[in-house]
């Protein structure tokens, strides 16, 4: 589990922008049956966890304030449930922390990440299609993971493919996404389909032409004929 240290904010609305100079992002933590806390966050802490953790992984957010201040002292377990972007920058701009409670399902976008190699890709120059990156999963806080694997080293022949339905995951998981979704597939290299398609398009092309001069030739002859006997 991550561990993020945040403070409770005063600043509030238009003035959250003093913040943002000095290095930390306005914040929010909310949830079921809980009352919404503003908090603040270190802009460089929260952008190197979340590279890591994304919204598929649980933080525990170490809260520092006074009860007096409206804030509680501790920590709470917490997923990056919404993130703003400064439009230009794409910088940091406020988050929202959902506060999970314990025994209640919670549902979340988790990363697929593909392992093994193909031998259609390796041994035949097959082409590895991607169509998912990530599946919707649905499963108490405690049981979270942060990604799926998806071992390809079983896709053997062009065509082959894995689908959602496929994907291994513990018991405790369960994936929302429709089963025959395709994760990933095999295609033919696009070289191999233009190579087999040519000599054939080119001997069909060669037998209309051969059988076109050849009815003309046959006419010709006949006409010679027909026109040899009407001169005797």
């Amino acid at each position: 589990m991550f561990t993020l240290k945040a403070q409770s904010r005063k600043l509030l609305g238009g003035k959250a922008g003093t913040l943002r100079k000095s290095g930390v992002i306005p914040a929010v933590v909310y949830g079921h049956n809980f009352k919404t806390q503003s908090i603040q966050v270190p802009y460089q802490e929260f952008e190197k966890i979340y590279k890591q953790a994304r919204e598929s992984s649980l933080i525990d957010l170490e809260i520092e304030g006074e009860k007096s201040e409206g804030a509680w002292p501790g920590s709470v377990k917490v997923l990056i449930h919404d993130i703003q972007y400064h439009p230009l920058t794409n910088q940091f701009q406020h988050i929202d922390f959902y506060k999970i409670k314990a025994g209640e399902k919670i549902t979340v976008e988790v990363e697929l990440k593909l392992t093994g190699l193909s031998p259609a890709v390796k041994e035949l120059g097959g082409v590895l299609v991607s169509s998912l990156d990530e599946v919707e999963i649905e499963c108490l806080p405690e049981d979270l993971i942060h990604q799926i694997e998806v071992d390809i080293s079983g896709l053997k022949n062009f065509d082959d493919i894995i689908r959602v339905g496929d994907l291994k995951v513990p018991r405790n998981i369960k994936i929302l996404q429709n089963p025959k979704d395709v994760v990933v597939n095999i295609e033919r290299p696009r070289e191999e389909e233009v190579a087999e398609g040519a000599p054939e398009e080119k001997v069909e092309e060669v037998e209309r032409i051969g059988e076109t001069v050849k009815e003309e030739k046959e006419g010709k002859e006949e006409k010679e004929k027909k026109e040899g006997g009407k001169e005797k």
